[in-house]
């Protein structure tokens, strides 16, 4: 996929997780020269540790998903791996990512962009496969709850019509929309009692 993604939201999404690496790294540094002194164990520096290594995660997760693609650049499996690990390790929610190749960047964007859009039918966690084969990505969720809101992924259908109360929370819906009408393809969604998928 060679399209490039690199729209006004995903250039400001780039510069925005561009400039919180820094601090946040150098946070990191910090605390781990403390430990190296013995000053850092106590209860507390472990839970800034343990923030500062979420936060990190976080906004890696995001400069992916938020910010600007190329598609002629691909991002290795492995660093996938440790995104997904780094945000979704220890929680409720398990995501596999069962795709064996390197992904592009705007693979990998347009992936967790829809990601980030089937977790929320999940509010007390669950699990997450993501498969992909000669283009064609499945998402599917199972969980002891599903929750699905019928008129926020109305976004992604045929005749898309963005709710006009959606929550920043949400953006997430808009942003895959416009991604996938960027490479014109067209999402599909289902819908059980048991799961829910998401196919595009």
């Amino acid at each position: 996929m060679s399209i490039d993604l690199k729209d006004s939201a995903s250039l400001l999404g780039s510069r925005i997780c561009h400039d919180l690496i820094s601090p946040l790294g150098a946070i990191s540094n910090g605390v781990e020269l403390l430990s190296m002194t013995g000053a850092a164990d106590t209860p507390e520096m472990k839970l800034i540790e343990e923030a500062v290594a979420s936060a990190n995660a976080r906004v890696k997760f995001f400069r992916v998903a938020l910010g600007a693609a190329t598609g002629t650049q691909m991002l290795a499996r492995g660093e996938v791996l440790k995104l997904l690990d780094g945000c979704y390790a220890g929680g409720r929610l398990t995501v596999r990512w069962n795709p064996p190749s390197d992904p592009t960047r705007t693979e990998a964007k347009i992936a967790l962009l829809g990601l980030m859009c089937i977790e929320t039918t999940l509010p007390q966690g669950g699990e997450i496969i993501i498969n992909e084969e000669r283009g064609n990505w499945q998402m599917q969720a199972y969980g002891p709850q599903l929750r699905f809101d019928a008129k926020l992924w109305s976004c992604l259908g045929r005749s898309p019509v963005a709710p006009a109360d959606i929550a920043s929370s949400q953006v997430q819906f808009l942003l895959l929309r416009e991604a996938l009408d960027a490479i014109g393809a067209q999402a599909m969604v289902g819908q059980s009692d048991t799961a829910v998928s998401l196919r595009y």
